[in-house]
């Protein structure tokens, strides 16, 4: 059952097919995991028993891993393994698909001018990112750090992710909502189709380390 005075990050969490539901509606379960439910669903003029509906409907058909009962430790190799790895692996294609589509189609109206620029800030801020949290944080982390030990790492590596959320809206926004235009190639559907992927991974990402990962470190 669906409570919608809950946080959006609390019910990503401990009901994952959420996450679906979210995304289809531009909920920001991640950076805006602490939000109501109910007052994230009335701001965006949508109406909060709907998508508890909708929720409970993704559930009947799907049983996702609810990673706040597993280990810390089982959380961090997914999330290095699934996301880390991923967006090492998907996000220079697409940094580079970008770079064609504007040296190819930069004198059309339609085109993305800017895109490569922030998908490459975008690579350069990740890759940092990422490196910090598997030679420190996650380190401390699987050595049994918690509270106040983690506490001001935990800190840093959450501002950041306010930061990349705030690129995802800048690269959806230029993207004009990965919506391709009639005139669009094949590279250029394929660029949108895989930065609309590449926003759903890494706001799931960010839930699992804002939402799961994080308060576990800190409270335990």
């Amino acid at each position: 059952m669906i409570d919608t005075n809950d946080t959006l990050g609390h019910i990503a969490a401990t009901h994952p097919a959420s996450t679906l539901v979210f995304l289809r509606h531009q909920l920001d379960f991640c950076c805006g995991g602490r939000q109501r439910m109910a007052d994230a669903c009335t701001g965006a003029g949508l109406d909060p028993a709907k998508i508890a509906e909708e929720i409970a409907t993704e559930e009947a058909t799907r049983s996702p891993e609810r990673w706040d009962e597993r280990p810390p430790a089982a959380l961090i190799d997914f999330i290095v393994s699934h996301y880390h790895e991923g967006l090492r692996r998907d996000l220079p294609v697409l940094l580079q698909a970008a770079q064609k589509v504007e040296r190819v189609h930069g004198q059309k109206a339609s085109c993305p001018r800017g895109l490569a620029s922030m998908l490459e800030q975008m690579l350069d801020e990740l890759t940092q990112h990422m490196t910090k949290e598997e030679q420190m944080l996650f380190v401390a982390i699987r050595g049994g750090g918690r509270g106040n030990a983690v506490h001001m790492p935990i800190r840093v590596m959450m501002q950041e992710h306010d930061d990349h959320g705030e690129s995802l809206r800048g690269i959806r926004e230029i993207a004009t909502g990965f919506v391709p235009p009639p005139e669009a190639c094949a590279t250029w559907r394929a660029l949108y189709a895989g930065l609309e992927k590449l926003e759903a991974e890494l706001m799931e990402h960010i839930h699992h380390e804002n939402n799961v990962l994080f308060p576990r470190a800190l409270n335990a």
